[in-house]
């Protein structure tokens, strides 16, 4: 789907636009199946090794990792889409039903910011050492990349896998105060990026159910955070970045791409295993410099 004007007018104006049912089962069950079938696989190395009792085969994809992980929760950190690089979900990136909303409000020539993650939101206390980097504190996505990227528009994607409801941490956000800046933030130790509490706008928040299909597309200086997992169910969801191909990401050092270009078809990354070596090779990097300044922000207790 395009967006319409309105709708358009609708996102400037607010900061945000939720569209129901936007995609389909044919464009996200690839990336469900593919999470499936290696939690699976997983699960039989775990039970083989004696580090699981059950395999939890018949739990449904909402259940079954939190099954899991009450046992043994060593796959957890194996999910995140930089990680996991599983196809499916490098080709939803290029999906052209995603991308055609997409560029009505980036433009013709799309680039995917390496600022993506897929999330399984463990039930509270399932995570390994108490902490969940998918909970969230009041925060803007553009401050989590660096200066670089501050004058240019990046388009915030947020979709869920399964139902994200407010007993399993989805979604709270703040409408209409994304044209006051970027606000101050600051690092809490296991709770990552955080806006300083004298910078939090006095706005009543709005809190977003949503379902498989519905996607939430967000300015990134509209603040918003995910709440804890008081179910006992999963919450998987994705959230990607779009901007302008040419446009800085605010994270050099990690792997971006063409995703679609009117202008020149053939610069759009289609290759999944020069994706994946890319993301392989600068994980790498990362690692043997020790580290990176991910973030602009001073580190508080």
């Amino acid at each position: 789907m395009r967006l319409t004007e309105q709708q358009i007018e609708q996102f400037a104006a607010e900061g945000y636009l939720l569209l129901r049912g936007a995609l389909a089962d044919a464009d996200l069950d690839p990336i469900i199946a593919e999470y499936e079938e290696y939690i699976g696989r997983r699960a039989a190395e775990l039970l083989a090794e004696g580090k699981i009792s059950d395999l939890c085969a018949d739990e449904p994809f909402d259940r079954r990792l939190a099954s899991i992980c009450r046992e043994n929760n060593e796959m957890y950190s194996e999910l995140d889409i930089m990680y996991f690089r599983g196809r499916a979900s490098f080709e939803f990136l290029i999906n052209d039903n995603l991308l055609d909303i997409v560029e009505s409000l980036v433009g013709p020539e799309i680039t995917c910011s390496p600022i993506q993650h897929t999330r399984a939101k463990l039930p509270v206390g399932l995570t390994p050492d108490g902490g969940d980097p998918h909970v969230a504190l009041w925060h803007q996505d553009a401050g989590v990349a660096l200066e670089e990227a501050d004058p240019h528009s990046i388009l915030t994607v947020w979709l869920p896998l399964s139902p994200a409801r407010p007993e399993n941490g989805c979604l709270q956000m703040m409408p209409r105060v994304h044209d006051g800046g970027l606000r101050e933030h600051y690092i809490k130790t296991g709770l990552g990026t955080v806006i300083v509490e004298d910078e939090m706008p006095e706005v009543e928040p709005m809190t977003l159910p949503m379902d498989k299909g519905d996607v939430l597309l967000m300015h990134k200086q509209t603040p918003h955070r995910s709440t804890p997992n008081n179910s006992d169910v999963v919450r998987w969801s994705m959230d990607l970045r779009y901007q302008e191909t040419g446009t800085p990401t605010g994270r050099p050092f990690n792997p971006d791409f063409v995703a679609r270009s009117r202008s020149n078809p053939d610069a759009v990354l289609r290759d999944y295993d020069e994706w994946a070596r890319q993301w392989v090779e600068a994980l790498a990097e990362v690692k043997r410099i020790g580290g990176v300044k991910a973030h602009r922000w001073a580190q508080s207790m």
